[in-house]
C-alpha cells in the first residue's frame, strides 16, 4: 500500500469548510435573532389579559351610551396644543374635564394621557407631554366612565380628525 505524498491535511481542503459553513451560519443567525428579540421587547401582550377580557361588556356599554347621547368630537392640533370640539344631543351634559388617551399601536412607552379642560361651548383644550407622529389609537372618556369615543389618528396629517362612538 502506497501513500500519496501530495495530499493535504483536512483543514487545508475546501470541502470540509464549505460543509461546515451552513451550520455555522445558522448558529450565528440564531444568536442574532435571540439578541434582537431580547433588545426589542415591546410589551404588546398585557399582563392582565384575562381581567381585560372580562370587562369587554362594560366597555361596550360606554360606547352604546356615547351613541345614545349623539356624541362626536373633532380634534385639532397645533404643535403640542390640542383642542377639541364635542357635539352632542341637547340632553347631554358635558363635564368640566375630559381625559384623552393616546395609545401607540406598537410602542407601550410612548402612550400619553392628556387632561382636557372645558373652555365653554363644547370646546376643550390640553397639552401633549411629547410630540406625536405616525398612527395612534385615541380614546376620549368622561371622568365618570359613562361614555367614550374612539378613533385612529394619523398625527402626521394636519387636518382635524373625528372621534365617534364604536357601538357595534
Amino acid at each position: 500500500m502506497t501513500l500519496k505524498t501530495g495530499s493535504k491535511p483536512w483543514y487545508k481542503e475546501p470541502w470540509p469548510w464549505i460543509l461546515m459553513a451552513g451550520p455555522g451560519l445558522v448558529i450565528v443567525a440564531g444568536i442574532i435573532t435571540t439578541w434582537i428579540a431580547v433588545v426589542s421587547a415591546d410589551g404588546l401582550v398585557s399582563d392582565d389579559y384575562y381581567k381585560q377580557g372580562l370587562t369587554v361588556n362594560q366597555r361596550l356599554q360606554r360606547d352604546h351610551q356615547a351613541t345614545q347621547l349623539g356624541l362626536h368630537a373633532d380634534v385639532m392640533r397645533a404643535g403640542l396644543n390640542l383642542r377639541l370640539l364635542i357635539t352632542a344631543k341637547d340632553s347631554a351634559v358635558l363635564p368640566d374635564a375630559i381625559t384623552l388617551r393616546l395609545a401607540h399601536p406598537t410602542i407601550d412607552g410612548r402612550d400619553q394621557l392628556v387632561e382636557m379642560k372645558s373652555e365653554g361651548a363644547g370646546f376643550y383644550g390640553g397639552v401633549l407631554s411629547a410630540n406625536v407622529d405616525g398612527r395612534w389609537h385615541v380614546t376620549l372618556e368622561d371622568p365618570a366612565g359613562q361614555w367614550r369615543l374612539q378613533g385612529v389618528w394619523h398625527a402626521d396629517l394636519e387636518e382635524p380628525f373625528r372621534l365617534d362612538a364604536k357601538a357595534d
